[in-house]
């Protein structure tokens, strides 16, 4: 079974059941996984942020910086 974040109720919702559109995170392995969803975002994009800050320190930049884009 497969698990939903749902982040306009903040319900975990079984994918049998899961809403239709573009409010879902997922699908999780279990019911906790997707009850952390939006925590397990954040520190993702935390992550990111300072791997693409590092990044940029080294003088590389991102593909949109150089035009090749």
């Amino acid at each position: 079974m497969v698990f939903w974040y749902n982040i306009e109720s903040g319900e975990v919702e079984a994918d049998e059941v899961k809403s239709k559109g573009e409010n879902l995170m997922g699908p999780y392995d279990t019911e906790a996984e997707a009850r952390d969803a939006l925590a397990t975002a954040a520190e993702k994009t935390e992550k990111w942020d300072e791997e693409d800050k590092a990044w940029e320190e080294k003088g590389w930049g991102s593909a949109a910086d150089d035009g090749s884009c």
